[in-house]
């Protein structure tokens, strides 16, 4: 079965920095596009980060200057390192697969951003 876990979600105060990591099984990574989506209280689910499977990086407007997606696919992680943190940035983070049709999430991992 193909899985994705995330993990490295916790508290951060504002201003501060948090890496998230998902570890990907039951497929070969290299293959697939890898992607950092957040759900916060809007409910709704957005791209924040994305790494192509030629390793291009595309990012939301409005963390494109301060998040960064990296992938090793050896190691079938990716990896999204997010600084200066804000509190409406509080949100479940999801990792997902894609591969033209097939589409796998995780389970996701919390962010919290509080003083």
């Amino acid at each position: 079965q193909v899985q994705l876990v995330e993990s490295g979600g916790a508290l951060v105060q504002p201003g501060g920095s948090l890496v998230l990591s998902c570890v990907v099984s039951g497929i070969t990574s290299s293959g697939y596009s890898l992607a950092w989506f957040r759900q916060g209280s809007k409910k709704r689910r957005e791209m924040v980060a994305t790494s192509d499977s030629s390793g291009a990086s595309i990012y939301a407007g409005s963390v494109k200057t301060r998040f960064t997606i990296s992938r090793d696919n050896a190691k079938n992680t990716v990896y999204l390192r997010m600084n200066d943190l804000k509190p409406e940035e509080t949100a479940a983070c999801y990792c997902k697969a894609t591969r033209g049709v097939n589409e796998y999430w995780g389970q996701g991992t919390q962010v919290t951003v509080s003083s």
